[in-house]
């Protein structure tokens, strides 16, 4: 779990690895990849950051948003990026079913058009209710959607999942989508 004193270096290493690079300086390869020394003195302008303090934000994310390459010189997040970044998942068989939470006041929109990644690249799945019910939480009353993943995935839509266990999709229209009360 994310310490206290690091929950707002950690807000903003969020926002820099999936939003917004240019706001300390840098910027990331075409796989989301961020020089950690680089993305060092960046966060340092704002809030002292050394290793040892990025390497325990990223250890201890409850969500394990965040992954270094092999030798701790490259930092990327795993998922969630709003800026066109390949983080080079392979297309995965999903199981027969994957769900989504969201907020009561998305549900026109879903209901009309299903679920699409809106700013994001990626439309974001849990593999159960009860982690969706804990996202849709997060923007209000909660609603959970079951995606037939399976009749998605025979009908050629990819699916991955990232680093952390969420499942990906580019969009799923609402014939596959069941409410869940």
């Amino acid at each position: 779990m994310t310490r206290p004193e690091d929950v707002q270096i950690s807000k903003f290493l969020s926002l820099i690895l999936r939003h917004k690079p240019d706001a300390v300086g840098i910027t990331l390869d075409e796989h989301g990849w961020a020089d950690v020394d680089a993305l060092l003195a960046g966060l340092s302008r704002t809030e002292p950051c050394d290793f040892s303090r990025l390497e325990r934000i990223v250890a201890e994310d409850e969500k394990q948003r965040y992954s270094f390459n092999e030798d701790h010189t490259l930092l990327r997040a795993n998922q969630g990026h709003s800026i066109p970044v390949d983080v080079e998942l392979e297309p995965l068989t999903p199981p027969p079913a994957l769900y989504h939470g969201t907020g009561e006041k998305y549900v026109a929109s879903i209901e009309s058009q299903g679920l699409l990644p809106k700013s994001r690249l990626y439309v974001h799945l849990s593999a159960d209710v009860e982690t969706a019910t804990q996202v849709g939480a997060r923007h209000g009353k909660p609603v959970v959607y079951r995606v037939d993943s399976e009749k998605m995935a025979e009908k050629g839509y990819a699916f991955f999942r990232s680093v952390n266990g969420v499942w990906l999709t580019k969009c799923a229209p609402r014939e596959f989508l069941e409410r869940v009360d």
